[in-house]
């Protein structure tokens, strides 16, 4: 009797990319690609020049001239404790909107899948209103929902036998990030819905129809089989809402009265814009913008080379 060792285990080979596609992708990319770049090229141009001199009030009127400073402005950036401890409340803030909208619309696009058309309908109308609500609208709203002595949400909370009486959401540091994150989470779930519930529908039902014959729950069928056909548009999603909610202004503005008690709740956005506008400092609050252009496309550059890795072994 012999023992027949196993074949070893290969990974599958990638299909090899054709010469014309890249020239085909190209081209359609040009329109898009040579649009942005001459709405983008000259303002990060000026973005980065005036980084580099002392640009203050005086020189932006011509009273004064410009000198040049070099990285001065990004060394003083970098040694501030202030920048330090905005940056980090920044990726909290940001990474606790990137999940939530993800979570949310992901799953209200599953949702979406397995109700009826009038209710489907109802959902749909209900997301959109809310992504087309403008930013400081929505922002107020959510304050008087909230406000300490007329806010419905106080009302009912002290209604029912909660000490939320005169309760204050945004005087606490926790307390206003995470009201601001609700309300970004609101303006941007719809997004993430349409795009989710778009490619959940373009997977073919006889993949569906045997994940259900062998026995699949819907869970293991969202997790196992939908979520990896889909991981493109997720990618996409992720990414855009890396970059809205890295940026965010409006909201924190409005909601936080410019940052919060004592700048608590500044974010980076705010932050460059207390710099800039503030305290006249153009030169410094253009630093601040080049280092967040810097940190949005390093992390889309990371997440997109590690989707792509990933996706070769499905």
């Amino acid at each position: 009797m012999t023992v027949q060792e196993a074949p070893p285990v290969t990974a599958p080979a990638r299909k090899p990319r054709r010469k014309g596609d890249g020239r085909a992708a190209a081209l359609y990319l040009a329109p898009a690609g040579i649009l942005l770049a001459a709405m983008l090229a000259y303002p990060i141009y000026q973005l980065v020049l005036i980084s580099f001199y002392d640009y203050g009030q005086p020189q932006a009127t011509g009273n004064a001239p410009l000198v040049f400073l070099g990285f001065a402005n990004y060394t003083d950036l970098l040694s501030q404790v202030q920048f330090w401890t905005v940056l980090g409340k920044t990726v909290g803030f940001a990474a606790a909107c990137v999940v939530g909208s993800l979570l949310v619309g992901t799953g209200l696009a599953v949702l979406a899948t397995r109700v009826r058309a009038l209710p489907r309908a109802l959902l749909f109308l209900a997301a959109l209103g809310a992504w087309s609500t403008p930013a400081i609208a929505g922002s107020y709203v959510w304050l008087f929902l909230f406000d300490t002595d007329f806010g419905l949400v106080n009302e009912v909370l002290s209604g029912i036998g909660l000490p939320f009486e005169h309760h204050s959401w945004t005087f606490g540091t926790l307390g206003a990030f995470g009201l601001v994150a609700a309300e970004v989470i609101w303006c941007s779930f719809p997004f993430v819905l349409v795009t989710m519930y778009a490619g959940i529908k373009g997977v073919p039902d006889e993949v569906l129809e045997a994940a259900s014959l062998d026995g699949a729950s819907t869970w293991r069928t969202t997790w196992a089989i939908l979520l990896p056909m889909v991981r493109p548009l997720l990618m996409i999603a992720t990414v855009q809402s890396i970059i809205w909610d890295f940026k965010v202004f409006t909201q924190i503005y409005v909601m936080t009265n410019g940052g919060g008690v004592a700048g608590r709740n500044l974010v980076l956005n705010v932050y460059a814009y207390q710099q800039a506008f503030a305290g006249q400092e153009y030169g410094l609050g253009s630093a601040i913008g080049v280092v967040m252009t810097l940190l949005l496309l390093s992390v889309t550059g990371l997440y997109v080379r590690s989707q792509r890795r990933s996706a070769a072994w499905l």
